[in-house]
């Protein structure tokens, strides 16, 4: 396996290159690139770690040879959220990112399963899609949003709340990858029992759990760690479906559901070729559907942004 990080030099992109480099299988190729002058250092720190995974680092002129080959592609690059800004006002930086990287991807690695990651990510993904299109090479089925973050803080929420093992807890989250967008479907959690006022509380903050980070940070920076560990666990899910595994993962794909949005995070079979199969979530309580009718506008609007960020 080639997997490349493009941002490898940010706080996500160095958490994440470490638990790649630790856990890939033995003979995988880890490529680094990012604009910031670092990353050879990253790569070279990286490649100081006694695993049987190759790191190479690429800088910014490089970013044809980070990506020749590659089977995954991983893009947390972008500028993180600041205390006071939305995920929409990371916008037109992190749009123009994006776009230039995917059509990287597009010239150099057309079959790769791109893996976004960069916010807002309702509306990257949309720019992703819609560049890979301009490009010819468009595959519905090897391009995700990785939403695997809210899964996280949703499982840990949870065990936390109901004193459970949170390793062994199973949270579903659909939806969108910001806000109200972000849905945990907590009467599917097996053997628990919320009350109306646990339901809604819980749901909010998995939805603010964001905003709780960059303020604890006091302004030095976004949730970086735990973004860069739900990125590792999406990449390695990946890794082992493309390598014959029985996987599913939450992830913001396109689901040509038009009860939905085009893009909408589901349970997803993961396999060879990306998307096997995208799973059916299953029966929503009636606050979860209030909650999924409420949020469907602003998931489209957002969407519509990205297509139109890239067709004008």
């Amino acid at each position: 396996m080639k997997v490349a990080v493009l941002g490898a030099a940010g706080g996500i992109g160095q958490a994440l290159s470490l638990l790649l480099k630790t856990q890939l299988p033995a003979g995988s190729e880890l490529s680094l690139y990012d604009v910031a002058p670092v990353v050879p250092g990253v790569a070279v720190d990286l490649s100081h770690i006694p695993t049987a995974v190759k790191v190479t680092g690429h800088g910014k002129d490089d970013l044809a040879e980070a990506l020749t080959g590659c089977d995954i592609v991983l893009i947390p690059a972008g500028v993180p959220r600041k205390p006071g800004m939305d995920r929409s006002d990371l916008f037109n930086i992190n749009a123009g990112i994006v776009k230039a990287l995917v059509e990287g991807i597009a010239d150099n690695c057309p079959d790769a399963c791109t893996c976004i990651i960069t916010n807002p990510v309702n509306t990257t993904v949309a720019i992703a899609a819609e560049t890979l299109k301009a490009k010819g090479v468009y595959n519905k089925n090897k391009l995700f949003g990785v939403t695997t973050l809210d899964v996280i803080r949703a499982e840990t929420f949870v065990a936390d709340l109901k004193g459970l093992d949170p390793a062994n807890t199973h949270v579903p989250v659909i939806g969108g990858h910001s806000g109200t967008t972000i849905l945990p479907l907590l009467s599917q959690v097996e053997g628990v029992e919320f009350s109306d006022d646990e339901v809604a509380s819980l749901t909010t903050r998995i939805q603010n759990a964001g905003t709780e980070v960059v303020e604890a940070k006091a302004g030095g920076g976004s949730a970086t760690l735990s973004m860069g560990q739900a990125a590792a666990r999406f990449c390695l899910s990946l890794v082992a479906a493309m390598q014959g595994d029985n996987v599913v993962e939450y992830t913001y794909v396109q689901t040509d559901d038009s009860d939905d949005a085009a893009f909408f995070s589901h349970p997803v079979r993961l396999g060879a070729n990306g998307v096997e199969e995208i799973l059916p979530y299953g029966e929503l309580s009636a606050f979860e559907q209030k909650a999924k009718d409420d949020m469907l506008e602003g998931l489209r609007g957002d969407i519509k942004i990205g297509v139109e960020f890239v067709n004008g």
